[in-house]
């Protein structure tokens, strides 16, 4: 089975980490994805170190640009831009992530392009949009700040906290993939392409979902509470002998069965805590008693004997031990990317699974102008 998108090129002009998250998931599926750089310094987040790879390269930038190929092109030089409108050509998308205006200023605007290249998908990502906001500089943690995020997350009565990864970046990059993948599908029933925007503000906003929706359907303006869901109790951290553990019970008969194998069952027919929205009513009241029974074992024990009986529970784990929990369940987390060179990068894989599996050749994250040979001599091929 061939990937999905083999034969598809994709000029990538993206820089840090939702467009180029974009492309490397194209380059996942199997489309060939070009990345252009500035000479001499890159993609800025070849800069954002320590840490770095054993190869020298940045994580941050190891961890978006795997499956690419990379050209160094000077897009103030007209052979370079002439280089860059050939690529333009020879692609089926092209994603860039300039300051609005500044691509078109290169002739590289959707109007342009579109004439000549009817069956083109041009997607651009900004921080806040094409329009009022377009002069506004876009980053992940402003994003986060500006959106509403910030103000939902953290401790109750404490400050407000970003996420701990740029997950903005992440959510915009994912929608910008939906509407590649669409304006794809579109182009074979119709033969025309498509002009999309993404930005950060609009994704982040699309992602806040019931927070977003308790808002504007009901007037709430939700606020910070630590680990506890707005909606559900108990859907938390609860402390254990040792350690907290995560607890989210969905239902009134999971709660039943919870609080059963606690040795406590008599809270399920508590008038306080009979239904969800009675424990969320009387959440300080029911953490106590719940927290009282949990003292006495540890949190890896909890966690194990509610999820024999269908509670979903877990401890705090770090990163490695995540990843060491994934490859327990068999799930297979980690890909050795491996670059023409023979240096290996290891990532994280794409979380889809294919059946039938699709071949997965995921390049190591390339050298800045690691391809430039390459692509310049099909660039000026027959140009």
């Amino acid at each position: 089975m061939s990937a999905p998108l083999d034969g598809i090129v994709v000029a990538d002009f993206s820089r840090v980490l939702a467009g180029p998250l974009a492309t490397m998931t194209l380059a996942d599926l199997g489309a060939r994805v070009v990345k252009v750089e500035r000479p001499g310094t890159g993609d800025d987040t070849r800069a954002w170190g320590p840490p770095y790879a054993e190869s020298g390269i940045t994580t941050y930038f190891e961890s978006a640009n795997r499956g690419k190929e990379s050209v160094a092109l000077d897009l103030t030089d007209p052979d370079d831009v002439a280089r860059a409108r050939e690529l333009i050509a020879r692609s089926d998308v092209v994603i860039e992530n300039f300051r609005p205006g500044l691509f078109a200023k290169l002739g590289f605007d959707w109007d342009s392009l579109a004439a000549e290249h009817p069956g083109l998908v041009y997607v651009s990502v900004s921080g806040f949009g094409l329009g009022d906001g377009a002069a506004l500089p876009g980053y992940d943690f402003v994003a986060q700040a500006v959106g509403g995020l910030m103000h939902i997350t953290g401790e109750t009565g404490g400050d407000a906290m970003k996420a701990g990864v740029a997950l903005v970046d992440v959510l915009t990059g994912k929608d910008a993939v939906i509407g590649i993948l669409a304006a794809l599908r579109r182009r074979e029933l119709t033969g025309r392409g498509s002009r999309i925007d993404v930005n950060l503000l609009s994704s982040l906003q699309a992602a806040l979902v019931n927070q977003m929706s308790a808002h504007l359907g009901a007037g709430t303006e939700p606020g910070r509470l630590g680990n506890r869901h707005p909606s559900i109790a108990p859907y938390e951290s609860l402390r254990c002998a040792d350690a907290p553990i995560a607890v989210a019970c969905g239902n009134d008969a999971q709660f039943a069965r919870m609080t059963a194998e606690l040795g406590c069952p008599q809270l399920a027919a508590d008038p306080r805590f009979l239904r969800n929205p009675d424990r969320v009513a009387h959440r300080e009241e029911l953490v106590v008693a719940l927290e009282s029974a949990l003292a006495a074992d540890t949190a890896a024990a909890w966690a194990a004997r509610l999820n024999r009986i269908g509670v979903a529970a877990g401890v705090v784990n770090s990163i490695g031990d995540g990843i060491a929990l994934a490859e327990e369940l068999g799930l297979e987390p980690v890909w050795d990317a491996v670059g023409e060179d023979g240096r290996r990068s290891r990532q994280i894989r794409s979380p889809l699974t294919w059946s039938p599996a699709i071949p997965v050749t995921a390049s190591a994250p390339p050298r800045l102008g690691e391809h430039d040979e390459s692509v310049r001599a099909w660039l000026d091929a027959d140009r």
